[in-house]
């Protein structure tokens, strides 16, 4: 590596809870879309600021989905944010919006340009409560949604029951006041085995076995 190239950023992988909460995005065209709905997903109160915005966001507007504010940014829209997401086509534009979110302790994301962004996003997909990032440190989003589209294909929707039973397996045991440390329910969750009970339609066995694996670690003294 040259002595003059930036030294790359090291992300530390984390999921934030930010139901609720303001998170502002500035531009209106496909990407302020998409990053829009990710926020409204994550249960966010979403704020988007763009003087021409897509029709789509016109919409959600309408269903009283988001907050539109159709006009050029300025200073003091961050007011009260935790995210804020620069995605206009004008560089100085999201250079303004980066300048006054660090400035005011506001966590941003500039698309397109890491150095200015606090954060990135991952290349995700959701099976129920059960997320799979995958993010390459922006070096190349291209793999990232690769990889992605590949664990697609081995985490089928049999993964949202499954993590459903478990929930409920676990909320059982603490009732009775039962502790499993983590090794033991490591090798109590044969995958292949609970989800092929699952997809066969059979929950109740699929509980039964999961239960009877993790007896031993229940009797132990």
């Amino acid at each position: 590596m040259n002595k003059e190239d930036p030294k790359p950023p090291v992300y530390y992988p984390i999921f934030l809870n930010i139901q609720g909460k303001k998170c502002v995005v500035i531009g209106g065209g496909q990407v302020g879309l998409r990053k829009a709905k990710m926020l409204l997903q994550a249960g966010a109160n979403v704020f988007v600021i763009s003087k021409n915005p897509h029709a789509e966001i016109r919409k959600l507007s309408k269903r009283k989905a988001i907050h539109l504010i159709q006009r050029d940014y300025k200073a003091g829209d961050l007011k009260d944010a935790v995210i804020a997401i620069a995605c206009t086509d004008v560089k100085e534009v999201n250079r303004k919006v980066a300048d006054e979110a660090k400035k005011a302790g506001v966590l941003i994301n500039v698309a397109d340009d890491p150095e200015r962004s606090d954060f990135i996003t991952p290349s995700l997909f959701k099976r129920g409560n059960l997320t799979v990032a995958v993010s390459t440190a922006g070096v190349s989003p291209a793999l990232a949604k690769k990889i992605r589209m590949r664990l697609e294909q081995t985490f089928g929707e049999e993964y949202s029951p499954l993590l459903s039973l478990i929930k409920e397996v676990r909320q059982e045991l603490k009732e009775q006041q039962l502790r499993v440390n983590t090794e033991d329910w490591q090798n109590a969750l044969d995958l292949d085995l609970l989800t092929h009970l699952i997809q066969a339609g059979e929950r109740q066995k699929a509980k039964a076995v999961l239960l009877e694996k993790l007896k031993p670690s229940r009797e132990d003294p």
